[in-house]
């Protein structure tokens, strides 16, 4: 890991904990943090040139290290980063959902590092998916499916037991979108 992505991973990680703090427990004041503090920052690193898949993962652990330090709910935390980097990237079209797809999977990865809930996790990334599909005016049915996806096939490269956990916690609907996994995700 260069300097850079170290610098992203521990300035998001930082201000998560100051604003998760600030805001106290309360679900709904976590995600608008969170959701802040990612916006603001995908939007600074786009402005500079920067935004990339690997800009996103470190967004993503950096936050996710953060909501572990304060001992917030992932679930929350997933959810506002989605929105955020749906927020902060300006993607539209098929770069908004390549964009939710590697933020799930992402989520995921980080979390399972992290040992927390993986399949709380997932499903905080595809609620957000929907919140932030609405607000920008996605397909929400595809915005819910690619996120999904995305965390089951991460999940699956870490391990077929968390692909498991996440694929049972991806069944059904979730946010009032019902989810469909497009395969294949598990590993050949």
């Amino acid at each position: 890991m260069s300097i850079k992505q170290t610098g992203i991973a521990e300035s998001i990680k930082g201000e998560i904990v100051s604003a998760v703090k600030g805001a106290g427990q309360v679900v709904n004041a976590a995600v608008d943090a969170v959701s802040s503090v990612v916006t603001n920052t995908v939007r600074n690193v786009a402005k500079i040139g920067t935004f990339s898949v690997e800009s996103v993962a470190d967004v993503v652990r950096g936050t996710l290290q953060g909501t572990v330090e304060v001992s917030a709910d992932l679930g929350a935390a997933a959810k506002g980063l989605v929105l955020g980097v749906i927020r902060g990237s300006g993607h539209v079209g098929t770069q908004a959902f390549d964009t939710i797809g590697h933020t799930a999977g992402s989520i995921v990865k980080s979390t399972a590092e992290l040992a927390g809930d993986v399949g709380s996790a997932a499903k905080g990334a595809v609620e957000g998916a929907v919140d932030g599909a609405k607000e920008v005016s996605l397909n929400v049915e595809e915005a819910a499916s690619t996120a999904a996806t995305g965390a089951v096939k991460a999940a699956y490269e870490v391990s077929a037991e968390v692909g498991t956990k996440v694929k049972d916690a991806m069944t059904g609907t979730i946010a009032g979108v019902k989810v469909v996994i497009k395969e294949p995700f598990k590993k050949s």
